[in-house]
């Protein structure tokens, strides 16, 4: 007789992200393509987790024995209150994108900044000296802001809507155990068109050109920029924004979302299996996802 093997996965294979809304997310593709490819017998799915609820999911990872889960929008912070501990990194970020479960003790890390800087070393361009624009001042900003200091970029400008939120988060950086000195500017006025005009990277961390409002653009003046500038939007839908589409008709490098989906998914394999995920992989699955979807 013919013994039927398990399709048990057992304790610690099975991983997923959890969000409010989680459907539309690109992560289950690109991490089951990545187990595939490396013949892991393992699991990634999506967590629809509603705000007051989020308590309950995080103690389901003790409770199911999860290996772990990556966190997006709207659990990022909140998430930090009921982790046993916080990574110092992603508690100077002030947010959590990855959490590890290591024998019941949850553990989490914030991958975002390391992605965001790992592509932009994939393209080959140094922030080191680079001066550097960042449109934004929400969790996105604060992450990219922080690490674009660490890795030694010059003149760091935030530019927002909200001065008085970029002014916090430029406050915040300057208190950080690694201190980032950023100068603030609101949008349209002389100190933002002349720290534009200097920018070697401009990043958008606003929804601004987003679906469905893909018209939208954070910069309605591309022309300011050097001719060597590049032009990174940290938003993957549409994979090209506006924003993308105006620097590129200017002869600008430009990067998309994409970029930093892929790499911050790769950088929690290191906490989760001690590796790094395979890039190209991740990378095609997540395109493919995207593209299968309106």
């Amino acid at each position: 007789m013919t013994q039927r093997r398990s399709t048990s996965l057992g304790p610690g294979r099975m991983l997923g992200i959890l969000g409010h809304p989680v459907a539309h997310s690109a992560s289950p593709a690109m991490h089951n393509a990545a187990f595939a490819a490396q013949g892991m017998h393992a699991l990634y799915g999506a967590f629809d987790v509603p705000p007051p609820q989020l308590e309950k999911a995080i103690a389901g990872i003790r409770t199911l024995g999860l290996l772990g889960v990556n966190v997006t929008i709207p659990h990022k912070e909140a998430v930090m209150a009921y982790l046993d501990e916080v990574a110092p990194t992603a508690r100077q970020v002030g947010a959590v994108n990855t959490i590890v479960n290591r024998g019941g003790r949850l553990i989490g890390y914030n991958t975002d900044g390391w992605g965001f800087l790992l592509s932009l070393e994939e393209r080959g361009v140094r922030v080191a000296g680079r001066s550097a624009v960042v449109l934004g001042a929400g969790g996105a900003a604060r992450a990219v802001a922080l690490h674009l200091g660490m890795a030694g970029a010059g003149r760091l400008t935030i530019i927002n809507r909200s001065r008085s939120r970029a002014e916090f988060l430029a406050a915040d950086l300057a208190r950080a155990k690694n201190p980032v000195r950023a100068e603030v500017a609101d949008p349209g006025s002389e100190e933002a068109r002349a720290a534009l005009s200097q920018a070697g990277l401009v990043v958008n961390c606003t929804p601004l050109g987003m679906d469905p409002d893909t018209e939208s653009t954070p910069l309605e003046d591309v022309g300011l920029l050097p001719a060597d500038a590049v032009v990174y939007d940290t938003i993957y839908r549409p994979l090209e924004t506006r924003l993308l589409r105006e620097a590129r008709r200017r002869g600008l490098i430009t990067i998309n979302g994409v970029a930093m989906l892929v790499h911050q998914g790769a950088c929690a394999w290191e906490y989760w299996f001690g590796r790094r995920g395979p890039v190209d992989v991740m990378r095609a699955a997540a395109l493919a996802a995207l593209e299968e979807r309106p």
